[in-house]
């Protein structure tokens, strides 16, 4: 017997004076299961969609080699576990499927979240992870009952709710949001002083860190890898407010890619410049980043680090090793004579910072989805090294602990089969009262 697909429902509304921060601060940012996802390019062009998801009604998560779904954040009631964990994330996102996309932008309805780095091991064979201090899951995603989607261009919000439960009762959720969304907006400004400093720490004392970078340095010389990306994690008591950590974060650093999750018991929050991989139609998309150097003070100097970084030989090999990688890992998953390099070796500006881009892309072939084409691309080279496979075995045997969030993928699995999804970097987990 086949179950029919839960209808979207769909309201506008016309409003040029409501924005996504506004919006949270009347829903409140410290519910659980609270989304927001806004997009800056080029440091300065706003995205024309923002949205916020909202009411999960399904969760899934990673732990421990099980894939768990669940009605509720707490995962008190678990519906199902699973240790084909590829297997539990299509069918979590099967289940997020809806019928009436038509129109409406892909992020509309679907599977919100983030796959940590450590997943990698549910695709490749790789050596165990090591321990996560954070104990944050490896993976976690959220099903909003209600998506609110910011429309830049039409000055509109479109508020999208699936059918589930009756018409009567979608529809009083709609209402219900709509009544948030009429409140006044509660005050702004925290009371509190300005944190003057926060008191880091690393995971990794420096001499450590050094002796993992002359070990990596070995096995270049070895010829085992071409490159690897070593990392640390810092962290620091924070008794703050997240959203309001994730609101200094979107004026300092505006990126295409600006999150802020609330997953409960922690949350998340970044300023990702980078696509991990992206499906749009049957078009897998990454765009390697590689190649790096600040903004200059005045045009002028703007100008001339552009020219200095692009005829840099060690930024230029760089980038074109990761080239080739990002061709390489859009071809696993791509029709034979379909991939193409779209963009090659162009300077994209950032608020602080300016980086050599290049963009890759390919139609998936037949037997190929969204959730395959992310592991082709899954973890980025520029946060692995290549080759992958070797890089990701050294980055085990050097560092202390598992990455977590750190360097896997934040975005959605859209519910008409559309996806997209940046690497978690310039991120912050606040849990257990640190940062």
């Amino acid at each position: 017997m086949t179950t029919s697909l839960p209808r979207l429902l769909v309201r506008r509304r016309v409003d040029d004076t409501e924005s996504p921060v506004s919006a949270m601060l009347k829903l409140n940012p410290m519910s659980a299961g609270l989304v927001l996802f806004e997009s800056v390019m080029g440091g300065e062009t706003r995205g024309r969609y923002s949205f916020i998801g909202m009411a999960p009604d399904l969760w899934w998560r990673v732990r421990d080699g099980k894939a768990e779904t669940a009605l509720t954040q707490d995962f008190k009631e678990v519906l199902s576990t699973s240790t084909d964990i590829m297997g539990s994330l299509r069918g979590f996102i099967d289940a997020c499927k809806v019928t009436g996309m038509d129109g409406l932008p892909p992020m509309a309805a679907g599977a919100f979240g983030y796959l940590g780095y450590d997943m990698v091991r549910y695709v490749e064979d790789l050596p165990a992870a090591k321990p996560d201090p954070n104990g944050v899951p490896e993976a976690m995603l959220m099903r909003p009952g209600v998506v609110l989607i910011f429309d830049g261009v039409r000055q509109e919000i479109i508020i999208a709710a699936p059918e589930r439960g009756g018409e009567a009762a979608t529809l009083a959720r709609i209402d219900a949001v709509e009544a948030q969304l009429d409140q006044t907006m509660p005050p702004s400004r925290p009371n509190d002083a300005p944190i003057e400093k926060l008191d880091f720490t690393s995971n990794t004392e420096k001499s450590r860190y050094l002796a993992m970078v002359e070990k990596a340095k070995t096995y270049i010389h070895a010829g085992d890898i071409f490159q690897v990306v070593p990392s640390q994690r810092f962290s620091a008591p924070f008794e703050r407010s997240p959203f309001a950590f994730y609101r200094a974060l979107r004026r300092l650093n505006p990126s295409p890619f600006m999150f802020y999750v609330n997953f409960g018991a922690f949350q998340i929050s970044g300023s990702s410049p980078e696509i991990l991989v992206r499906v749009r139609n049957g078009t897998v998309t990454v765009r390697p980043i590689a190649g790096t150097l600040p903004r200059g003070a005045t045009l002028e100097a703007d100008l001339a680090n552009e020219q200095k970084l692009i005829s840099d030989p060690k930024e230029r090999a760089e980038h074109l090793m990761l080239l080739d990688l990002g061709r390489n890992d859009v071809g696993r998953v791509a029709a034979r004579g379909t991939v193409d390099v779209t963009e090659s070796f162009t300077v994209e500006r950032y608020s602080h910072v300016m980086h050599i881009v290049s963009n890759v892309q390919g139609k998936l072939k037949p037997g190929e989805d969204m959730v395959s084409a992310l592991a082709a691309g899954f973890p980025a080279g520029t946060t692995s090294g290549a080759p992958k496979i070797r890089a990701m075995e050294i980055i085990t045997e050097l560092e202390p602990h598992a990455r977590g969030v750190y360097a896997g993928g934040v975005g959605y699995f859209g519910a008409g089969g559309d996806m997209d999804t940046c690497i978690a970097l310039r991120t912050a987990v606040f849990a257990g009262g640190k940062i």
